[in-house]
């Protein structure tokens, strides 16, 4: 018997603030997700995708509210983009707001008020979405802080469009399994990449 969406929200957010590591449905493809704000669990999600972790995640937040808590500023262009845009779209955004990282020795520490340093690019950018899924805008919101999203897949390979497409290793790595059944609010192709700057630039990462 499939579980109802209160039971999924109620199991996953559970997951997501033990620090744990999460395989769900996006409204593009399928992601492995983890608390942004957690590096030791960020560091799990490169782990499981063998994806070197000199490479930026992109982030879900339920809305630029909660974007504005972990970037130094919106630009208006950005503004603009997310009141029109009718399709998946992720923005890269200046001056993220994230921890340090640790120092030789030292254990990495969560904050749940800063994002985790191995989130974010090496020029200070991170790329966050807010998407056109009802499931995915209610847990940022619950959880209070951004979800890691990248696509579950082995560095490299192809995204999966669908859970049948999704390698048996990466389900086995995972804390927890999202109902496969709620992929029918997923389109299967990636979101659109733009990367704003504080002036109004533009630049066309993916189309």
């Amino acid at each position: 018997m499939r579980k109802d969406i209160n039971t999924i929200m109620a199991e996953t957010l559970a997951v997501l603030r033990k620090g744990g590591v999460i395989l769900y449905p996006t409204d593009t493809v399928w992601g492995i997700g983890c608390d942004a704000t957690n590096p030791e669990a960020v560091a799990r999600v490169y782990e499981i995708k063998r994806r070197s972790d000199s490479k930026s995640l992109v982030l879900l937040s339920d809305s630029l509210d909660t974007v504005g808590r972990f970037v130094r500023e919106i630009p208006d262009m950005a503004v603009s983009l997310v009141e029109v845009n009718d399709s998946p779209m992720t923005i890269i955004y200046p001056g993220a707001i994230c921890g340090k990282a640790p120092e030789a020795g030292e254990k990495p520490v969560a904050d749940r008020h800063f994002l985790a340093y191995n989130v974010v690019a090496e020029d200070g950018t991170v790329g966050i979405r807010v998407p056109m899924m009802e499931f995915c805008r209610n847990l940022v919101f619950k959880l209070g802080r951004p979800i890691v999203s990248t696509s579950a897949n082995i560095s490299g390979e192809p995204s999966p469009k669908s859970f049948a497409e999704i390698p048996q290793e990466i389900k086995d790595a995972v804390d927890y399994v999202v109902e496969p059944y709620l992929e029918r609010e997923s389109t299967g192709k990636a979101s659109q990449i733009i990367k704003v700057g504080l002036k109004g630039e533009i630049e066309i990462i993916r189309p």
